[in-house]
């Protein structure tokens, strides 16, 4: 297979097979692009042979890698997390790195190759750990705050470690001093990069922007990007941190958002091929003669990695339960693992036969991590005795605050929807309980007196101890509809027919959740297209009945609760006249007009049945403004009312006899 056409469509046409079927598994694609390096290259059918020029390309997917990772830097982010990132997480990469680099000797290992393998071992899978959190709806949870925080400082550690590991790999003289020069280098560096790039960038990029092309921006940023990887390369250093940098810098302009989705495809196609390439260093028979290494290096990640991760937990939190989960879930190596693993090899740090057990664990503990997390209550339950106890106790509070509650609402979350919901409710005089996941907006809704509590919904118990049994509907505000399949069943086996709502972003689950036993399912789309509908038509001049109407007849179509009332209130208004309905129409007042200077009490537009809705000033609006307020020069009224009186209101602000448009 010489033709390079032929091993790029074998290189896709397996890619894009074993990545469907990781999809239809729910696992990530990465590990799929793993399986496709393992079976095509050269070590199992050889259908691609290793060379060069392909680890060369897969690099350009680590620098992009780093640049989104530089893309997501926030320091707001880091200072609203910075116990979590700067303790948790800095304890857990030393003392890991530490560790393992002691352990390492005891395998007549020299303290630099223990040293490059503690860093390599100490990472975890984003990637897994982030995907599996939002499909278990635990992103929020105190556990998963940890996780997230920990994750964050791992991706953090990776910019030095790329600067020391390629020092450790060299041998001549002092390596001490070779650290510290290499250290002092990119400090540097990147001391004038941000000191200099941030002021050249902000001009440059508003330059390119006002050009209004797409394209250029496209080529620009990949030229800044790639220029910056170069210059860190050119300079001793890796590509990859120039990439950092590179991100780092776009993510304090206003420019972020859409150079993030302009550089995505790029990312996901070069990654790709990142972890394809890592697949093919994978030889099978050095791994399967040496697989009792390869087993005890996965012990040493899983339990070892774990045990650090839950008792460091347990010391911040003082919650064995909690250290358990942080643990489980970030016991299995991450994608950095596999770029400082890559690093390592290049500066000759490790012998092939350690960088194929040590991959080949990393692998299988990235194929074990789903499963581990799925079962991850069962294991806690298993180790901490006390966690029977903690969960006892946390139900046991959800029953107390719902003792007395009947024909209540459960509100299944109490993100900014949930708390929209709860205002609602609270106006109306509806009892509610309200279960949360986050602490912190616990802890918020209890010191403000409003009935919320830490409890997960997607557990039977704790709907029970919510008043399942005596509620008179629950509504789930946060989109997850893998979590609202799961509360959706115990609904229906614990109390079928009692009303569920349930919140969606699109229109992708809608069936489902209402085969599931959804009462209603409301899509944001929908809601967010009618809105958008309504403002528009009202603002073209259409009657305001006649835009209710439409919004009626929209929403009667796709709620089936409120079709009957909907039909009924347009056959009761079919036979007014929309001539004389009341509509909108803005006006902009300019300098001869006779209302300048005047009062809108002074104008009194009410005595002609015209209400002034709103005066937008110098773009800032004022709803519903003051009969005090002196009108000038410039000002754009919002005007209500029948199509005669607002014809009379522009004459009465005008001062001019002319005829008005309005109909």
């Amino acid at each position: 297979m010489n033709n390079s056409l032929q091993l790029v469509l074998i290189l896709l046409a397996v890619a894009v097979g074993v990545v469907v079927l990781c999809r239809i598994l729910r696992l990530p694609a990465m590990l799929g692009y793993l399986i496709v390096g393992i079976m095509i290259g050269p070590h199992a059918l050889a259908w691609i042979p290793d060379a060069p020029e392909a680890r060369h390309l897969a690099e350009f997917g680590v620098v992009f890698l780093m640049f989104s990772i530089g893309l997501e830097f926030s320091l707001a982010r880091l200072r609203a997390m910075q116990r979590i990132v700067f303790g948790l997480g800095t304890a857990q990469v030393v003392l890991t790195m530490v560790l393992v680099m002691i352990s390492s000797l005891f395998f007549t290992l020299d303290w630099r190759e223990g040293l490059a393998l503690g860093g390599v071992l100490a990472m975890s899978s984003t990637a897994i750990v982030s995907k599996l959190l939002v499909e278990r709806a635990e992103l929020s949870s105190a556990h998963g705050n940890i996780i997230m925080g920990v994750l964050l400082f791992q991706d953090l550690a990776v910019v030095p470690l790329i600067i020391i590991i390629p020092a450790l790999g060299n041998s001549s003289g002092n390596l001490t001093a070779i650290i510290a020069f290499a250290i002092l280098k990119a400090a540097l560096l990147l001391s004038v990069l941000l000191i200099f790039g941030q002021r050249l960038l902000r001009p440059w990029f508003n330059l390119v922007a006002q050009q209004k092309s797409s394209e250029l921006f496209m080529l620009n940023v990949l030229l800044f990007t790639l220029g910056l990887a170069f210059l860190t390369e050119l300079s001793g250093l890796s590509m990859a941190l120039g990439a950092f940098v590179a991100g780092m810098l776009i993510s304090e302009t206003e420019y972020r958002f859409q150079v993030e989705e302009d550089i995505k495809p790029f990312r996901d196609v070069l990654l790709g091929l990142f972890f394809v390439t890592i697949g093919m260093m994978l030889d099978v028979r050095i791994v399967l003669n040496g697989f009792g290494w390869v087993l005890l290096i996965l012990l040493i990640l899983l339990l070892f990695k774990a045990a650090v991760v839950a008792l460091l937990v347990r010391w911040y939190a003082k919650d064995w339960g909690m250290g358990i989960r942080t643990g489980l879930g970030l016991a299995q190596a991450g994608e950095f693992g596999f770029v400082l693993l890559t690093l390592a090899g290049g500066a000759q740090l490790l012998a092939p036969e350690v960088m194929q057990n040590v991959l080949a664990a990393m692998l299988i503990s990235m194929l074990i991590a789903p499963f581990l997390i799925q079962h991850t209550e069962t294991i806690v339950r298993r180790l901490s005795p006390d966690e029977w106890m903690n969960q006892a106790m946390r139900i046991h509070q959800i029953a107390v605050h719902t003792m007395r509650s009947d024909s209540h609402i459960i509100v299944c979350g109490y993100g900014r929807s949930g708390k929209a919901l709860g205002q609602f409710l609270a106006h109306e005089g509806i009892k509610f309980m309200a279960l949360e996941l986050d602490p912190r907006c616990v802890r918020e809704a209890a010191a403000k007196g409003e009935n919320v509590t830490y409890g997960d919904a997607t557990k039977q118990e704790v709907l029970q101890a919510a008043g399942l049994m005596r509620a008179k509907a629950i509504v789930i505000t946060y989109d997850d509809s893998h979590s609202a399949l799961k509360i959706l069943h115990h609904v229906a086996h614990a109390r079928p027919g009692l009303p569920v709502v349930v919140r969606t972003a699109d229109d992708t689950h809608v069936e489902a959740l209402k085969r599931a036993g959804a009462a209603e399912v409301v899509a944001e789309v929908l809601e967010g297209s009618v809105m958008l509908a309504s403002q528009a038509l009202l603002l073209s001049g259409v009657p305001l009945n006649r835009v209710i109407r439409r919004i009626q007849e929209t929403r009667a179509k796709r709620y089936s609760v409120f079709s009957s009332y909907f039909r009924s209130t347009q056959v009761a208004a079919g036979d007014a006249t929309e001539t004389h309905q009341a509509r909108f129409n803005s006006l902009v007042l300019s300098h001869n007009d006779n209302a300048i200077g005047k009062t809108l009490g002074e104008i009194n537009l009410s005595e002609i049945g015209v209400e002034v809705n709103s005066v937008r000033r110098h773009n800032v609006e004022d709803s519903h403004p003051a009969t005090d307020m002196i009108l000038r020069a410039g000002d754009v009224l919002m005007l209500l009312g029948e199509p005669v009186s607002l014809s009379a209101a522009e004459k009465r602000l005008r001062g001019e006899n002319h005829s008005s448009q309005i109909q």
